[in-house]
């Protein structure tokens, strides 16, 4: 990375050393080192050397939240307007510094815009320490729901709202990270996310890893200055022992997108963090039942943090990227077929009147509705039809990850038909069983 050339740090004066992104002076001054200088939008494609037009927006005026909008050329398609993918993409320099509207997050937009096919909305979200964490984090999710409300003429008229990717490298892969939760929470709603993609993260811990404290090469910022950032840019309101910067495997197993990139480089100390946090993806149900295949780690040989937006023309930053844009575009999953557990099987083959299934119920809401119980024989012999809704709260998940509760669910001696539902209320994915489900 670099600082500004004209950029002066007598050492005497500096209380805070974040170099080279920022450094705070004894009188409290701050100096922003890493900021690269400020490029207009323009909604004509032929002012861009991609070929992508782009656009200005307000998201929350009260907070001064912004995002310009990069759109490919070519996304009119003649007379059919393409549904493209939606990537929200959330700047790097240490929670501190950089702009979406500064010609490298700019450059780097146009490029992913360009060479993906998608439509970038890249966020400028307010900087600590003169607001500190969590400020960026709730821009961030003003963005995601901002964009997801499709109430801008562009979003509206190209964007494929069952695409949409939450992306950012360095502190914006942290933030990417987060807003991921937020939207698997409860406070997500419908707020779907297709795919998670977070380029050298910034994330840390209480203790250091084994090969964070033996490090002893070169890199953009040392591991003594990370073990003090975090409480620098929370205004000392949160140490190294936060699980928002340690994430908890409870917490990566209650992610809800489809899929993820994580993406790590050899000389920066903070891929042992990135590769960490791969790893746990792929040990979720969500990221493949186990066997990790919907969770990507792209490894560059020989590169430092964030090598890839100031030489964007060097072949590990064409493979970056190439990796990224094959991210973005390859099929989704299917999901995996429903399996039930043998206990479950067996119960379901029960022949009493009213055999009862107990489920353990994990974290996540889900709305059952079980219908369609067909006729069955009293015990005095008389048949009477019925027709049982019953609505439950289900969640995923296993272990201890599930909770302690268990609901009772009823079925008849025939058959019910299961359906289930990611939004509240709604109905998707009709199951008929007859006897043992298939698959």
């Amino acid at each position: 990375m670099h600082a500004q050339k004209n950029a002066v740090v007598v050492a005497d004066d500096v209380a805070v050393d974040f170099y080279p992104f920022i450094v705070r002076y004894s009188d409290g001054r701050l100096e922003r080192l890493l900021c690269s200088s400020l490029v207009p939008a323009s909604e004509d494609p032929a002012a861009s050397r991609g070929g992508v037009a782009t656009r200005d927006v307000i998201i929350d005026e009260r907070n001064g939240v912004s995002a310009r909008l990069f759109l490919p050329s070519g996304a009119d398609g003649g007379r059919r307007r393409l549904r493209l993918p939606v990537v929200v993409y959330f700047h790097g320099g240490c929670f501190c510094t950089e702009s979406a509207f500064g010609r490298t997050y700019h450059r780097y937009a146009a490029s992913l815009a360009s060479r993906a096919g998608a439509l970038v909305v890249s966020v400028e979200y307010r900087l600590a320490p003169e607001h500190p964490v969590p400020a960026a984090h709730d821009d961030a999710w003003a963005a995601l729901r901002w964009a997801a409300s499709l109430s801008d003429p562009w979003l509206a008229d190209h964007a494929d709202p069952g695409r949409t990717f939450v992306a950012g490298d360095s502190a914006g892969g942290h933030i990417a990270y987060r807003t991921a939760v937020r939207a698997a929470s409860r406070e997500g709603g419908d707020i779907g996310i297709e795919g998670l993609i977070i380029i050298h993260p910034y994330f840390w811990g209480a203790r250091m890893l084994p090969s964070e404290a033996a490090w002893d090469g070169e890199s953009v910022i040392k591991p003594h200055q990370v073990g003090e950032l975090w409480p620098f840019v929370t205004s000392g309101k949160a140490g190294n022992d936060d699980p928002w910067i340690d994430p908890p495997v409870e917490e990566v197993a209650s992610l809800t997108c489809r899929r993820a990139l994580v993406a790590v480089a050899e000389k920066d100390f903070l891929r042992d963090r990135g590769r960490l946090l791969a790893a746990r993806m792929r040990g979720c149900a969500w990221a493949g039942g186990g066997d990790g295949r919907n969770v990507t780690l792209v490894e560059s040989e020989s590169e430092d943090h964030g090598f890839h937006l100031y030489s964007p023309l060097r072949a590990t930053s064409r493979r970056l990227m190439e990796s990224i844009v094959r991210f973005i575009n390859q099929p989704s999953p299917s999901p995996a077929p429903l399996r039930w557990p043998a206990t479950i099987l067996s119960q379901l083959h029960d022949t009493t009147d009213s055999p009862q299934i107990l489920l353990p119920m994990p974290t996540r809401k889900y709305k059952a509705v079980f219908i369609d119980r067909l006729e069955k024989r009293t015990k005095t012999g008389a048949s009477s039809a019925t027709s049982t809704a019953v609505n439950a709260s289900l969640a995923i998940g296993r272990g201890k990850l599930a909770t302690k509760k268990s609901y009772g669910l009823f079925f008849g001696q025939t058959r019910a038909y299961i359906y289930v539902g990611l939004a509240a209320g709604s109905l998707q994915c009709p199951r008929p069983f007859c006897g043992a489900p298939s698959g």
